[in-house]
């Protein structure tokens, strides 16, 4: 079910017309659009750092592991699920994945930079995209599973965002969240990376259970190789947002590597307690309203 912006009503059918009040959001270039491009200040983000990320992902342990962990997650948690929402996609490289490990399911996914929904655009042909604000989720009960990866730390209304997730998910569904994990690690590199917070464990889940999901599963993820991340964090001062991606094929295979035996635990059931990031699976209610 869609829900216009302007008005509040929810209306089906296909079209962003709304039939209550005929407001009708743009279409361009085979993009819906709720919002222009905000400022940098206020998007958490910069637009110019799409690009670097496309090049990145494909080859980077971190990119490559964090997706192989969430498609577990969405596999082993909502394994009948048949739609997927991602808000705030960047680049597209998680929808991506998802894709290629489930081709049959409907994804749909929004960015708030259109730099970024051209790059998504590319890699998910036929995927519906929208630039949208993630304090402003135009959908109501409709996809059975929502996900924001590494996307919250970047919002200063980060409850605000998993209510609106909560009332775009179906109820049974539930949503898959990763976000940076641990306050003692910030540094430099979270300002440069335009992060509100580094999330407490409790944290993450208070606010989760307050948006009304029922937490299923949460365990801190890059836990291996938390050492070798808080002596980078400390040392470095010099804000190089890049930095930690410039290292060697072998080095980066072998973390690959180290990251891969941590997801094997984490599949037999080990929740770690500590980690560089966090995952999150929680579930709406049957009968919410």
């Amino acid at each position: 079910m869609k829900v216009c912006l302007a008005c509040g009503y929810s209306y089906t059918g296909k079209g962003w017309v709304c039939p209550r009040c005929g407001v009708q959001s743009a279409e361009e270039d085979g993009l819906v659009h709720f919002c222009e491009d905000p400022p940098d200040e206020d998007g958490g983000f910069k637009q110019e750092y799409f690009a670097r990320l496309a090049q990145l992902e494909p080859s980077n342990f971190w990119f490559r592991a964090r997706n192989q962990l969430i498609v577990w997650a969405l596999q082993t948690y909502f394994p009948t699920a048949k739609s997927l929402f991602e808000v705030g996609c960047g680049t597209g490289f998680v929808l991506a994945g998802i894709r290629e490990a489930a081709p049959g399911m409907r994804l749909a996914a929004s960015e708030i930079f259109r730099d970024g929904l051209i790059f998504a655009g590319a890699r998910l042909p036929g995927v519906d995209l929208y630039q949208m604000d993630a304090r402003q989720i135009p959908f109501e009960d409709e996809f059975d599973v929502v996900g924001a990866f590494d996307v919250l730390e970047h919002i200063g209304d980060d409850q605000l965002v998993l209510s609106k997730m909560f009332k775009a998910t179906r109820p049974g569904g539930g949503i898959l969240l990763t976000v940076p994990q641990h306050p003692f690690l910030w540094s430099d590199l979270d300002r440069h990376s335009m992060h509100q917070r580094r999330y407490r464990r409790a944290e993450l889940r208070s606010k989760v259970e307050r948006a009304r999901f029922r937490v299923e599963r949460i365990t801190s993820f890059v836990s291996f190789l938390l050492p070798l991340m808080f002596l980078a964090r400390k040392k470095r001062k010099d804000g190089d947002l890049w930095a930690e991606f410039r290292i060697s094929q072998f080095l980066n295979a072998s973390l690959e590597k180290a990251l891969a035996a941590e997801r094997a635990l984490i599949r037999q059931g080990v929740s770690f307690p500590a980690g560089g990031s966090l995952l999150l699976v929680a579930r709406k209610p049957a009968f919410a309203s």
